[in-house]
């Protein structure tokens, strides 16, 4: 694909995402399969776009100074100069003139004569003074949500939760691309196994110390590889990982996901009860349930049942304490996984918050009925949000005195665990800096003997 090509098919992903609420990893791979885009493209394809989005606001605080009447811009031509803003920035393999030849050219093509001299004085402009310094933002809540490119509510929320430190670290850590983990089907290869073929073949990879099924991946297509397309690992973060091997799970039992797909949790359950007992994987949405059972037959397991189904109403058609383990990895804002889907931050408010944490104590509620006496029940989310993890799990506490947070959970954490600053008496809390991995909150429950 010409450079042009591979620029116009970024503003338009850019553009959908910041105008039509697009997903943009959605649009990324729909590009690349439609296109049949090389590695290289793709790599600057994902790039730019991720980049783009990922730094939005820093870069609007960037070019505003140099645009004159911005709100009266077309929506396209702001994602250009976002988009071209970005690559002078952050980009050192690109030099600027080509940069703005591009964007001048891409300009000519989509708008008239007016628009062209715009975004040409503009990036000329940003080319010859720099950008301006974020020092001059006086409020520090302000500037760690500009420097980071994150709604100020949230910034403030999160300081007001964590302390603007521990916030400011997340904000920036949120800026990485994420490091892709998979995890071993051990129930046809030994970690060991995989890890000495991978090397072998030259990625560049190590063990994850969250789970001792994880690898974490720093080079190599881990998609492209036999051991991925025959079903020997799955991409999973190790955070997620962590869930599995926190369910204190054995041989045969009788375990329930409650909102299962895409799966990953659900195959992690099959693979370390070594396909026995049986796995009970519902969700909401029936071409989602179908995701689990196409990712339970790559793997080969065969003791996951799947049916649609909402799981607040999950005791009317299952029995009460029907299984050993009940897992909820509820619904939620997704607040720790803004690496690798940035548009999250921007789409999502306080509101959605609130409604998601109503969803989670009714679904929380539902599942506990279904948790046999001696049974445990560990509720996970992939957010950083005390409003849908500590609070959820205070407020169910505080409507069933005879159910506790299981004390053993804090003692069989990994040992790196154990210290971190979001460990509380209600759960873990793992923020995205802990190991450069999703923000995860998790906790395990039981009734009081």
């Amino acid at each position: 694909m010409s450079e042009m090509a591979l620029r116009n098919a970024a503003l338009d992903i850019v553009s959908r995402v910041g105008e039509n609420g697009g997903y943009s990893h959605l649009l990324i791979h729909q590009t690349i399969e439609k296109r049949g885009l090389s590695d290289r493209d793709t790599s600057l394809l994902t790039e730019i776009v991720y980049g783009t989005i990922q730094r939005k606001d820093t870069l609007d605080y960037y070019i505003t100074p140099f645009v004159k009447n911005k709100k009266k811009l077309k929506p396209w031509v702001l994602w250009l100069l976002y988009m071209s803003c970005y690559q002078m920035v952050y980009l050192e393999r690109v030099p600027d003139h080509a940069i703005i030849h591009e964007a001048v050219e891409i300009a000519k093509k989509r708008g008239h004569k007016g628009i062209v001299s715009m975004v040409n004085g503009v990036l000329r402009n940003l080319q010859r003074k720099g950008v301006p310094s974020l020092d001059q933002i006086d409020d520090p809540i302000e500037r760690v949500a500009i420097e980071t490119s994150h709604p100020k509510w949230m910034v403030k929320r999160w300081s007001d939760m964590y302390g603007l430190e521990e916030t400011a670290k997340m904000c920036r850590q949120n800026l990485e691309r994420p490091t892709m983990s998979v995890r071993v089907n051990t129930t046809r290869f030994s970690r060991d196994q995989v890890m000495e073929t991978l090397k072998e073949d030259g990625f560049d990879c190590e063990e994850s110390i969250l789970s001792p099924q994880g690898i974490i991946i720093f080079s190599g297509n881990i998609l492209h590889h036999s051991i991925f397309k025959e079903g020997g690992v799955t991409v999973q973060d190790e955070s997620s990982m962590l869930v599995a091997e926190m369910m204190n799970l054995e041989e045969g039992m009788h375990v329930l996901d409650s909102c299962s797909a895409p799966g990953g949790k659900s195959t992690h359950i099959a693979e370390k009860m070594n396909n026995t007992g049986q796995v009970a994987s519902f969700d909401l949405h029936k071409k989602k349930v179908k995701l689990v059972a196409e990712k339970a037959n790559q793997l080969g397991l065969t003791n996951i049942s799947t049916a649609q189904a909402d799981a607040r109403h999950l005791p009317e058609l299952i029995g009460a304490e029907s299984f050993d383990r009940v897992l909820l990895d509820a619904p939620c804002s997704g607040l720790g996984v803004v690496r690798g889907k940035p548009d999250i931050k921007y789409s999502k408010t306080e509101d959605d918050i609130d409604s998601l944490s109503a969803i989670q104590k009714e679904l929380l509620e539902s599942v506990s009925a279904l948790m046999k006496k001696h049974g445990t029940l560990v509720y996970s989310t992939c957010t950083v949000d005390r409003q849908e993890n500590e609070e959820v799990i205070q407020s169910f506490l505080s409507r069933h005195p005879d159910f506790e947070v299981d004390k053993a959970f804090f003692n069989e954490l990994p040992e790196e665990c154990k210290d971190l600053p979001g460990i509380s008496e209600w759960g873990l809390q793992l923020f995205p800096q802990d190991f450069d991995t999703d923000g995860f909150f998790l906790t395990r429950l039981k009734r009081k003997q």
